[in-house]
């Protein structure tokens, strides 16, 4: 069997939050109804909701929303980052 194809959303986009550049990428697998949000900043850190959305649309509201209300911070907090570990 084949493996499914990647489908990402025509709303994907670039946007500059407070000067820093972020990616926002919606995708799904073409045999999922839901999808997937990501927010990748301009180091390569990668921010990925757990939720799944219903709608590419409900996805691009959430990241909107999450920038509107928390800013650059909430792709930035550092708590967060598993480094990975050092040869």
């Amino acid at each position: 069997m084949p493996d499914p194809n990647m489908i990402t959303s025509g709303l994907s986009k670039r946007v500059t939050v407070e000067g820093h550049e972020l990616s926002i990428e919606i995708y799904k697998l073409e045999s999922d109804l839901t999808w997937l949000l990501e927010v990748v900043d301009e180091d390569g850190t990668s921010t990925v909701w757990d939720e799944l959305f219903t709608s590419d649309q409900a996805a691009m509201n959430e990241v909107l929303n999450t920038i509107k209300e928390e800013g650059l911070s909430a792709f930035r907090d550092n708590a967060n980052i598993v480094p990975f570990p050092q040869k």
